[in-house]
């Protein structure tokens, strides 16, 4: 089985939580038992997680190996310049070396069909912010706010809306949609 969840900002990717005091989890989306994340999207993070009850299903989706494509939305501080959308493309070094290319553009504003994130993000009279579509096609840990600061774009807002063939489309925050059911 095969399960897309548009995640919620502030919600943690597993189905338990052992803080004090406890936060969100997926266990007040996903009714369906037995199945698990493919992946992680990261606690600040929004959009499309993908759940699977098939290990040999999620290690395709996340093994680097198989070098699936993730396409994010991502709200950065500042204006994009074409040079530092080029730094993007031809891959940044982090810390624990350097991104894979990958596929960017600054969009002409956020898609119509975006909802608001709650909490808001901060509102700054003196600091532009701009869109950009970031896709990727390797998993490290928060890769993408990394990518970005190093382009000298920090993140305000980040959704992934592509996993591979699968797309959030049309999935509002905390919904659910069954994308393929185990033969019976």
């Amino acid at each position: 089985m095969l399960i897309a969840l548009n995640k919620p900002f502030n919600v943690l990717c597993q189905f338990t939580d052992r803080a004090a005091p406890p936060r969100r989890t997926l266990a007040e989306f996903v009714k369906i038992p037995d199945v698990y994340p493919a992946g992680r999207l990261d606690y600040d993070s929004e959009g499309l997680l993908l759940l699977t009850d098939d290990g040999a299903l999620a290690k395709r989706l996340t093994d680097p190996r198989h070098k699936t494509s993730k396409t994010y939305l991502v709200r950065v501080e500042g204006e994009p310049t074409e040079a530092q959308l080029a730094q993007l493309r031809d891959g940044v070094r982090l810390n624990d070396g350097p991104t894979l290319p990958a596929q960017a553009r600054r969009l002409d504003a956020a898609p119509g069909w975006l909802w608001p994130r709650d909490p808001p993000v901060r509102f700054r009279k003196t600091v532009p912010d701009a869109w950009i579509e970031l896709t990727i096609h390797e998993g490290r840990n928060r890769q993408v706010r990394r990518m970005t600061a190093a382009a000298g774009l920090p993140t305000l807002r980040l959704i992934r809306v592509r996993i591979g063939e699968h797309a959030l489309a049309g999935l509002a925050p905390g919904a659910t949609r069954v994308i393929e059911r185990a033969a019976a």
